[in-house]
């Protein structure tokens, strides 16, 4: 059995990534991002290099071609035509998997196959995050989505944190702020954070 619904958060996350990006205003490509000390052009680009690497870890080829962890030194051409093929890629590849594949492998490792295509979404839809509030898009994370995201995170982040760092530490969110705000806060992200934000 094909995992619907796994692919269908997939595909959510996709599609908000793909519309923030395609709103980025032309001088906004250099503004600062809450993710870390990149840019809006640089979290793009980790965006793109992170999702091609779920794709070709379950294909064994078209591996990204740079760290996505250094991502300053790519995104040549058009951002949004190249983060779009690589999107469409990695869904064909999701949507070939079984809901019941509990060995999918991801570069977190081996992940059951909800796991794995909610912590492709997660990274795909948290980087649109970044990128909506660094260029002012009214573009919130959708709570539905957040809540599809949130076993993933509450299942890998930890251990990913402690491990690797790769996620700031954990904020709190106000009870009655909602999915996102929390999803967010326990990502490490200020939900309310702005561009004047230090």
């Amino acid at each position: 059995m094909v995992g619907t619904e796994g692919v269908e958060l997939l595909s959510r996350a996709h599609t908000y990534l793909s519309e923030v990006v395609a709103a980025v205003p032309e001088q906004a490509w250099g503004a600062r991002t809450p993710c870390s000390e990149w840019t809006v052009r640089q979290v793009v680009n980790h965006a793109r290099l992170d999702q091609q690497a779920y794709g070709a870890v379950v294909t064994g080829h078209g591996l990204p071609e740079s760290d996505p962890f250094q991502p300053a030194d790519a995104l040549h051409g058009d951002a949004e035509a190249e983060l779009d093929a690589v999107l469409a890629g990695v869904r064909e590849v999701y949507g070939g998997l079984a809901a019941d594949d509990t060995q999918v492998p991801t570069p977190l490792g081996p992940l059951p196959f909800r796991l794995a295509a909610a912590a492709a979404a997660m990274d795909a839809a948290v980087h649109a995050w970044d990128i909506a509030v660094a260029t002012g898009q009214d573009a919130p994370l959708a709570e539905d989505v957040a809540e599809g995201i949130r076993p993933v995170a509450t299942a890998l982040v930890d251990r990913l944190r402690d491990a690797y760092g790769v996620f700031a530490p954990a904020r709190e969110a106000a009870a009655d702020e909602g999915p996102a705000a929390a999803l967010l806060a326990f990502l490490g992200r200020d939900p309310h954070w702005t561009p004047a934000a230090p």
